[in-house]
């Protein structure tokens, strides 16, 4: 029998319409402890819940039916513009004129899908705990495709002892089967973890290519036995790198920023990128979350700065041009950077500069956030401000920029061809189902992730952390 997706497996909907579409609260991805709103963020989401009152009234539906519409999105986004410009955050913005509150159509066109687009998710993860946030592959499925734009997304995986994976690579290869039950060959690719620190794991890099056909390996440089991490200019890394080059998978994902609290923590920073990206420069580094550190604020790039500036810092003390083998990631970055435009414009624009527009891509870290689709709809519509551009020299958000971001830039990274996967994409199983699906929508507008420090130290311990 074919695979088919049941629209009402979730129980978490939200009939009386009391979720945002966009959404601003404390949940993390379960490796650094959720920090809470700021006063801003709280008047962003008073102010666009009575903005989703008033409008739902003037076009005489209901709130529930207003906030999973294009217009529910624009009237958030336009609200959150509101409360950051009140707070004195106006370095970045979301680009929305304020009649696509109200005008589905206009709605439409700016938080909707550009012609063509496509979107490739580089950090996606399947929660397959036991008890809890016990997320099967149809909800997997609903919150990734069904109830978002994205097209291709890599299953990744978190830091943890090979006897004791949270999720494991035959789980994750069981939802790539499952997608592709639906015809969905092309949408779900694998990383094959790999702590080269950790007894046993470069033996297994052989089997993570040849049986479960891995498209790059996934590390995190400050985790290891007793707590000590590793940097990639350690003899351990070099000999992973070489041992990934030997295989022929080039694509080396690497974990930096997010630091586990104070444990290793130099080995959370960027210090090594640059190096190894000189000297192998045949070798993919994908910098997973730029080196973003929650509790450090990103402004203007500064020398000896910590968070993104470190690895920006490296990549210039060692002469590794933009657009060359070095690509900044964005999961969980951009989903806590949405509370601060003006950090947001910060950061994207010395990630654009310093790594290059062909070199940032897309990544949710989801389904700890539900579904990627309010992640997707900010970064549709957000730009830098003039004066920042002017001030800095950052790039403007073009549709080509974004385009380029969102998954042009890592299809190229992962061979890929963006055109041929849209087109064999569009008329998939997969697409059919989500074309079906929605006539009648039901998102849920909820995370999974721990949203405080009691949750996040029980996901700790359920991780063997």
């Amino acid at each position: 029998m074919a695979h088919h997706i049941d629209p009402c497996i979730d129980p978490c909907v939200d009939p009386e319409g009391k979720r945002l579409p966009i959404k601003l609260d404390p949940t993390s991805n379960g490796e650094f402890a959720p920090v809470p709103l700021w006063p801003a963020n709280l008047a962003a989401n008073e102010l666009a819940s009575v903005f989703a009152s008033q409008n739902s009234k003037h076009l005489g539906i209901s709130r529930r039916k207003f906030l999973i519409s294009s217009c529910g999105a624009a009237s958030t986004l336009l609200a959150f513009n509101s409360a950051n410009a009140a707070a004195g955050r106006t370095g970045g913005f979301f680009d929305i004129p304020k009649d696509a509150a109200l005008d589905q159509q206009l709605a439409r066109v700016q938080i909707g899908p550009a012609k063509d687009e496509f979107i490739f998710d580089v950090q996606g993860h399947f929660i397959d705990t036991p008890k809890g946030n016990d997320k099967n592959a149809d909800v997997f499925i609903k919150d990734v495709f069904m109830d978002s734009d994205t097209d291709v997304m890599v299953l990744s995986f978190v830091p943890s002892a090979s006897n004791a994976e949270p999720v494991t690579i035959k789980a994750a290869d069981a939802v790539r089967r499952t997608v592709e039950k639906l015809q969905g060959t092309h949408r779900l690719l694998l990383h094959g973890r790999v702590q080269p620190n950790q007894a046993g794991d470069m033996e297994r890099m052989d089997e993570l290519k040849e049986k479960w056909g891995v498209s790059a390996w996934k590390t995190y440089t400050q985790y290891g036995p007793g707590g000590r991490g590793y940097f990639l200019t350690d003899d351990i890394g070099i000999r992973f790198i070489e041992s990934a080059r030997a295989l022929g998978v080039k694509n080396i994902a690497v974990h930096k920023g997010l630091p586990f609290g104070t444990r290793s923590y130099e080995h959370s920073q960027c210090s090594d990128i640059g190096v190894v990206a000189k000297r192998f420069p045949d070798v993919n580094f994908l910098i997973y979350h730029s080196g973003f550190v929650s509790t450090v604020r990103e402004d203007a790039y500064q020398p000896g700065h910590d968070g993104i500036d470190t690895l920006l810092s490296s990549l210039i003390k060692n002469q590794v041009s933009p657009n060359s083998n070095v690509y900044a990631e964005l999961g969980s970055t951009w989903r806590f950077l949405m509370r601060d435009p003006e950090q947001a414009a910060h950061s994207l624009g010395k990630l654009i500069k310093y790594c290059g527009p062909d070199n940032v891509l897309w990544g949710t870290d989801s389904i700890w956030y539900g579904s990627p689709q309010d992640q997707i709809q900010a970064f549709r519509t957000f730009q830098i401000s003039p004066q920042l551009r002017e001030r800095y020299g950052y790039a403007e958000i073009t549709p080509q920029v974004r385009a380029k971001i969102f998954g042009r830039n890592a299809a190229k990274v992962y061979g890929l061809s963006a055109d041929e996967i849209k087109k064999y994409t569009s008329r998939d199983r997969v697409s059919q189902e989500r074309i079906a699906y929605r006539e009648n929508p039901q998102p849920h507008f909820e995370t999974y992730g721990p949203k405080t420090r009691r949750e996040f130290l029980s996901y700790l311990r359920l991780t063997a952390g």
